[in-house]
């Protein structure tokens, strides 16, 4: 995926925000006069499942919690949440966390060539409030505990072998893991109002079970040059990895993270930010910030879980806001790409697309009933841009 260093971003209908840094004052300066007028159109009406999707787009449900899978005998997971997917000879499979405490864990579904599910099945049981993760270049699944001193679980997508406690990536409020293989590092996003951006650098790339938790360290300001420092205990007791290295930034609400071409994203949910790390000069900056939007509504609000497509657009769930998930362009055009409706007390969680671009996976965590039991994982197909 190839990006330029954001300047600014524009909300079709004048609605700006900040990236870059720098605040764009354009002329027209007001919300969207209806949603979804980005590089896929207009939104249409909600369709039976409750999604409002560009022309050219269906979705349909995959899977409900408390369920069987269609076509299955696999009962599927409550607070479906991060997830990734993997080719699986001509078809491929979708991972999904649960993140429920106790008994978390993450589940799969299989897909044939045309999109058939063929199987679901557990791949990591026992473990604790799995939010985001991050797929390997190796082919398996970093489920993330988003509690105190939590884990990283290294899965496997196929469920053949068993899922292995990382500690050396670190014990703290895991969020979302995004492997860059040029500089062979894992990053990692943690879920604390002053939480922190770290890096592990693996002793053997492909090998989790030893390496270098790092710290990025930085100044307070939302843009600037950054470095990155041993983190001395991993282990974070009794003083927790945030709080061991001097100087390292505090980041309000680590979320989502994604890497691609020598940069690095990732979402503050607590301030509604998307940062951008430019990993080869050396410097962070604002991607997107809601706070600095003068007029009308803020395009993207709640920002929680990120991906990207092989065009090079990031697509942003939203946790709560208007229940989207936003676009953001290469042009630096950022709009609602989707919307559910009818499910305000929930989240969009686990944005994924399958191996050839043409199918995307997400959850609503708690559906229309606004409980964990009541999950959604949907499926959108149409035609992504390439």
């Amino acid at each position: 995926m190839e990006r330029r260093t954001f300047l600014r971003a524009t909300a079709i209908g004048g609605t700006t925000a900040v990236l870059g840094g720098t605040l764009w004052r354009g002329a027209a300066y007001a919300a969207p006069a209806q949603p979804g007028t980005g590089p896929y159109g207009v939104l249409g009406s909600a369709d039976a499942n409750g999604i409002s999707l560009p022309s050219g787009f269906t979705s349909r449900v995959i899977a409900r919690s408390g369920q069987t899978v269609t076509g299955t005998s696999y009962t599927w997971h409550n607070a479906p949440d991060g997830g990734a997917c993997y080719a699986d000879g001509t078809g491929w499979i979708y991972v999904s966390n649960s993140e429920i405490n106790p008994s978390g864990g993450a589940s799969a579904v299989r897909f044939s060539s045309t999109g058939t599910i063929t199987s679901a099945y557990r791949v990591l049981s026992g473990t604790r409030q799995n939010c985001a993760g991050g797929r390997t270049p190796w082919n398996t699944w970093l489920s993330c505990e988003e509690v105190d001193r939590g884990y990283v679980y290294e899965t496997d997508p196929w469920g053949a072998q068993a899922a292995v406690s990382r500690a050396a990536m670190g014990r703290f409020k895991h969020e979302a893991a995004a492997a860059d293989p040029v500089r062979q590092v894992v990053y990692l996003t943690e879920d604390e109002t002053n939480g922190r951006f770290y890096r592990f650098v693996p002793t053997t790339w492909g090998d989790l079970s030893a390496g270098t938790l790092q710290v990025m360290v930085a100044g307070t300001a939302t843009s600037g040059s950054f470095s990155w420092t041993t983190v001395p205990d991993p282990d974070g007791s009794p003083t927790s990895t945030r709080t061991q290295v001097s100087g390292s930034k505090a980041f309000n609400g680590g979320e989502g993270c994604h890497y691609a071409n020598d940069t690095v994203w990732f979402t503050t949910k607590g301030d509604n930010r998307v940062w951008q790390l430019n990993l080869t000069a050396g410097t962070y900056e604002l991607a997107y910030d809601d706070s600095l939007v003068t007029s009308g509504t803020a395009p993207l609000t709640g920002v929680d879980n990120i991906t990207g497509s092989s065009s090079g657009d990031l697509f942003v769930a939203e946790d709560g806001g208007s229940m989207d998930i936003c676009v953001i362009t290469p042009d630096d055009v950022i709009a609602p790409f989707l919307r559910i409706s009818g499910q305000s007390s929930s989240e969009i969680t686990g944005p994924a697309f399958s191996p050839d671009g043409t199918r995307l996976y997400f959850s609503s965590q708690r559906g229309t009933s606004g409980s964990s039991s009541g999950g959604i994982t949907y499926e959108v197909t149409g035609p992504f841009r390439s």
